[in-house]
């Protein structure tokens, strides 16, 4: 091993090279010219050994350092060490820093460090995705130029003077007004910031849903208790109860009765399927036996109304799924045909094998329904026409129901309709499903 370079050993050296010369000048003569040739010889000698050392540090890309001799070994030596453990804390900053952005591209949400200025760092990919940011072009770019809403630049200057990063920002996304954004923004490293972005719109729609939920029910539930409270007044005159009145007050009671029974039981079904966990799929569904006994109840519930009920069924086409939730779904689609489409309308049912899986298809010819009224049909109490809803007992649930149920057996609800026309409610299971 390679002792580091003392002047004990340059003394040494020095001696050494210089005594032969010494004692060759003390013999012969000539002293000075001898010590004046092996200066200058040393010289050049030295001279020789930086350019070894230059060429090595700047043109050789070799990490091995060149051969050298007396004092410089421990030179070329120790730089090499030193470049060698320079290396070695390079790649462990760089593996450092690859499982940093590592785990910040695993975090659910998006992640900006920036600098007290305002200039980007770095960011995931979330971000990227989230705020529109590209990197490494936005490298160095002011955030608050790249995301231009007011009170986003608010925020961050507020930030950054009061240092006050308890607080939170809610605001519209500046690339989709429909996504709602929560920015968090702390102290990162000496003179840098790290912020944190969510995407918190399905929260505030579950906020929203479960306010406008609760408002509904007790909307619903208010008007047939206003009904009963009033005709049960009427009812403390004794003359009431045999007079010609009370016939009617009996059947507007009854009928509003029979409201709160349906809509509580549509809520308790509702319920039901959304908290179940994914259904057992492995159950055998004889969907055509199913559409045997609708077909009965249809035409029951069509009553004078005389529609024109068509159902064309593939017999031999059965599925595994969750009976209960599937007679739901299905029952929905049907009784829904009925009470929504004008009397003596044809109606048609049709369960086939297509191409994707079982689907099944409810056709009407009714009044159609507006465009901007198709992505919302299947969000609880939304009615198209509440007045006509209230007259034919619709509760607003039924689609919902339908929704939730085709969830659990990996389908979903295709709604297409055209005003004066006509609508089609249809489904199609997975292939895998059928029997």
């Amino acid at each position: 091993m390679v002792e580091r370079l003392s002047w004990k050993k340059l003394a040494w050296e020095l001696a050494f090279f210089y005594l032969p010369w010494l004692v060759v000048g003390g013999l012969f003569g000539g002293l000075p010219w001898l010590l004046l040739g092996a200066t200058v010889a040393m010289l050049l000698w030295h001279l020789h050994q930086q350019i070894k050392l230059s060429d090595w540090l700047w043109k050789d890309k070799s990490l091995t350092p060149p051969s050298g001799t007396g004092s410089w070994e421990p030179l070329f030596n120790g730089i090499y060490r030193l470049q060698k453990r320079n290396r070695r804390r390079r790649k462990e900053l760089a593996n450092l820093i690859r499982r940093f952005r590592n785990g910040a591209e695993s975090l659910p949400d998006a992640v900006v460090v920036f600098e007290r200025d305002g200039a980007i760092v770095w960011c995931n990919k979330l971000a990227q995705e989230l705020l529109g940011l590209r990197m490494p072009d936005d490298n160095g770019q002011h955030i608050s130029n790249l995301i231009r809403a007011p009170e986003f630049v608010s925020y961050i200057a507020n930030a950054n003077a009061n240092a006050n990063y308890d607080t939170a920002l809610e605001m519209r996304s500046h690339l989709n007004s429909a996504r709602t954004l929560e920015f968090r923004t702390m102290p990162y490293a000496e003179g840098e910031y790290l912020m944190v972005v969510r995407d918190i719109t399905q929260l505030k729609q579950l906020e929203g849903m479960r306010r406008n939920f609760f408002a509904n029910v007790s909307h619903e539930l208010r008007t047939p208790m206003t009904v009963l409270r009033g005709y049960l007044e009427m009812t403390e005159d004794p003359d009431m109860l045999v007079g010609p009145m009370w016939p009617k007050a009996h059947g507007v009671m009854t009928e509003q009765l029979s409201r709160m029974e349906s809509l509580v039981e549509q809520l308790l079904t509702l319920s039901k399927i959304e908290a179940a966990a994914k259904p057992d799929l492995d159950h055998h569904v004889d969907v055509p036996a199913m559409l045997d006994v609708l077909q009965k109840e249809a035409q029951a519930l069509s009553g004078n109304s005389e529609h024109v009920l068509t159902f064309d069924v593939d017999t031999a086409l059965k599925v595994r799924g969750n009976d209960d939730q599937l007679r739901s779904a299905i029952s929905n689609l049907v009784y829904n045909a009925v009470k929504h489409t004008p009397a003596q309308a044809e109606i048609q049912v049709r369960w086939y094998r297509s191409k994707k899986g079982p689907r099944l298809e409810v056709i009407d010819s009714g009044e159609g329904i507006p465009p901007q009224h198709l992505d919302r049909l299947t969000e609880r109490f939304y009615r198209v026409d509440k007045a006509r809803s209230r007259e034919t007992g619709g509760s607003g649930l039924g689609l919902a129901i339908v929704k939730h149920a085709l969830s659990h057996h990996d389908a979903e609800l295709d709604i297409k309709s055209e005003v004066g026309i006509g609508s089609t409610f249809a489904f199609t299971l997975p292939e895998r499903l059928a029997c």
